[in-house]
């Protein structure tokens, strides 16, 4: 491609780099950033750099928050006492959408890959086992995607933590096998969520 200038050759090249962003779309989404006006450009850059300077994780769950322990583990009407395990943020946002959840959460930060080289100390695995350790938990609900990796973090998260005699629930799977849950519509997720069953009921005896 090729461009008049560097500064716009420059900024199509950022903007490629974005996940799902050919550089096709990338040079029409910096165009429609040069018609607008010098403060939206600049809110909007800003907003951006804020993000990335100031965003905090939870010291709890691991959410991504404005303060070191996000509104969701500080809220009065949440059951600190269920906690539903997720992969990512997008999990947790997408989990929240369907109004059937009022637990709090842990994030993962990831799953269990071998493939590529992320293995159970690359995620926050001890921080959930020091929270079913050394707080009243009455429930964990393992709601991972249906995929390779999802199961084998499912099978690992199992075995640490069935010693501590609690319930151990994963969400029905109404989701199809390698669906992600970010991807399922709120009401198939939200019925999974609502008729989640024993995890161990899926282990072959």
């Amino acid at each position: 491609m090729n461009f008049s200038s560097k500064l716009l050759e420059d900024a199509v090249n950022e903007f490629s780099k974005l996940p799902g962003v050919g550089q096709k779309t990338a040079l029409r989404l910096v165009l429609h950033l040069l018609n607008k006006e010098q403060e939206e450009v600049s809110n909007f850059g800003n907003a951006i750099i804020r993000l990335r300077q100031e965003i905090k994780h939870c010291t709890i769950c691991h959410n991504i928050s404005d303060q070191h322990i996000c509104e969701i583990c500080t809220a009065n009407k949440r059951d600190k006492e269920v906690i539903c395990v997720v992969e990512d943020t997008r999990d947790v946002m997408a989990v929240e959408n369907t109004g059937q959840y009022f637990g709090v959460y842990h994030v993962l930060g990831g799953l269990i890959s071998p493939m590529d080289g992320i293995g159970p100390s690359d995620l926050f695995i001890d921080s959930l086992v020091q929270r079913v350790a050394t707080t009243p938990v009455k429930e964990v609900i393992l709601a991972l995607s249906a995929t390779m990796e999802g199961d084998t973090t499912l099978f690992y998260l199992y075995k640490r933590l069935k010693d501590f005699q609690i319930p151990i629930t994963t969400i029905a799977r109404g989701i199809a096998f390698g669906g992600e849950l970010e991807y399922a519509d709120e009401i198939t997720l939200g019925r999974s969520i609502v008729t989640r069953v024993p995890y161990e009921n899926s282990l072959i005896k």
